[in-house]
């Protein structure tokens, strides 16, 4: 006896898009697997454990997300995305086998001066037009030659993180415009390479160098404009589902839920079910948001309350208490109720709160 909302995790799923990434790279490309924030929401040490065998590297944001995989017994190495941010982390990388992203003077610095007992492979981020973080492409050559230089550092690979590689016409800076600037700084270099983000890797081959980074396509969510043959063959790597906990007819003029957003014009069969912001699903969903109920497709009605949330059931046939009603995944697609709450599906998977056990033996 529990509450019934619940986050379905399809560990074959994300290994299957895994190896769907790396088919698309060049046989010497090596991809690297992005767990970073609990793996999107989707819990980073069981889905690490899922993919180590295929993967030859993880990555995360930073220090405490790679040391909770290697207390779960994850050996591979792991890439800090954001690098350090003092320099007592550097004996505990050099220890764990860690690789750093590296974006300032300052922490080339600090490991020029740490005391290691091994050296580190650095990735030099170069600001190809993030602009974010990293090194100007004209100062990114000589923060690579300043790098090699040091015992402290086993190998240097370049990487920058792409703009607009999503959108098919984009507004600002490109994918092309972006890999001239990363050229600009590798000149007369002998190193390795990675700019490939999700996007790239699936729209841009010439991105697909040394690394590529597949990260929110491990998780079954495509993040382009225009969808290419391979994004269409992701598969949903979690389905957030609940049941129906209450039925109600509303008859017309009635409203439903805070604020009296939904106002009935025909009789309608509502259906409140268990889930809410609390849960992880957005409050700013609007009036028609996507969701199946009994296999059935339906919408949302009314405001999205803290425990609960309403839906319309009028002519699902048998649909009642105890239906399912899936929010996202299979049936559901995340970009679709993503586009209808103005956010994109990383924030929706990674929204998806404590409270809501996760599934792995789906």
């Amino acid at each position: 006896m529990s509450r019934p909302a619940v986050a379905r995790i399809h560990l074959d799923n994300i290994v299957a898009n895994y190896l769907l990434a790396k088919s698309v790279c060049p046989a010497a490309t090596q991809a690297l697997a992005v767990v970073k924030a609990d793996a999107y929401g989707h819990g980073a040490v069981v889905v690490a454990k899922a993919l180590a065998e295929h993967v030859p590297a993880f990555a995360v944001a930073c220090i405490e997300e790679a040391l909770e995989l290697r207390a779960a017994g994850i050996d591979k190495p792991i890439v800090l995305l954001e690098g350090f941010f003092t320099p007592d982390e550097l004996p505990i990388m050099a220890e764990q086998n860690f690789w750093t992203a590296v974006h300032s003077q300052f922490q080339i610095e600090q490991i020029a001066a740490a005391e290691l007992k091994a050296p580190i492979p650095v990735w030099v981020k170069v600001d190809s037009g993030m602009h974010r973080l990293g090194f100007a492409p004209e100062l990114a050559g000589q923060a690579c030659k300043d790098l090699q230089a040091l015992d402290n550092v086993a190998s240097v690979t370049m990487m920058t993180h792409f703009a607009n590689a999503d959108v098919t016409d984009p507004a600002g800076i490109d994918v092309e415009q972006q890999m001239k600037r990363v050229a600009l700084a590798a000149e007369g270099l002998d190193i390795g390479f990675s700019v490939a983000n999700s996007a790239a890797l699936l729209t841009a081959p010439q991105t697909r160098l040394d690394w590529v980074r597949p990260g929110i396509i491990l998780y079954g969510s495509s993040p382009l404009d225009q969808q290419t043959t391979e994004s269409l063959q992701l598969k949903p790597g979690m389905t957030l589902e609940t049941k129906v906990i209450a039925t109600r007819v509303v008859e017309p003029g009635e409203s439903v839920g805070y604020g009296s957003r939904f106002v009935a014009d025909k009789p309608t069969l509502v259906g409140t079910i268990a889930m809410g912001y609390a849960d992880g699903y957005p409050r700013q969903a609007v009036e028609g948001t996507p969701v199946a109920v009994d296999g059935k497709m339906t919408r949302v009605i009314g405001r999205v309350s803290m425990d609960m949330m309403t839906v319309d059931l009028t002519g699902i046939e048998g649909a009642g208490v105890g239906s399912r009603v899936e929010l996202w995944g299979e049936q559901v697609d995340a970009n679709l109720v993503a586009a209808h709450c103005d956010t994109i599906s990383y924030h929706l998977f990674t929204g998806v709160t404590r409270r809501v056990p996760r599934d792995y033996n789906s």
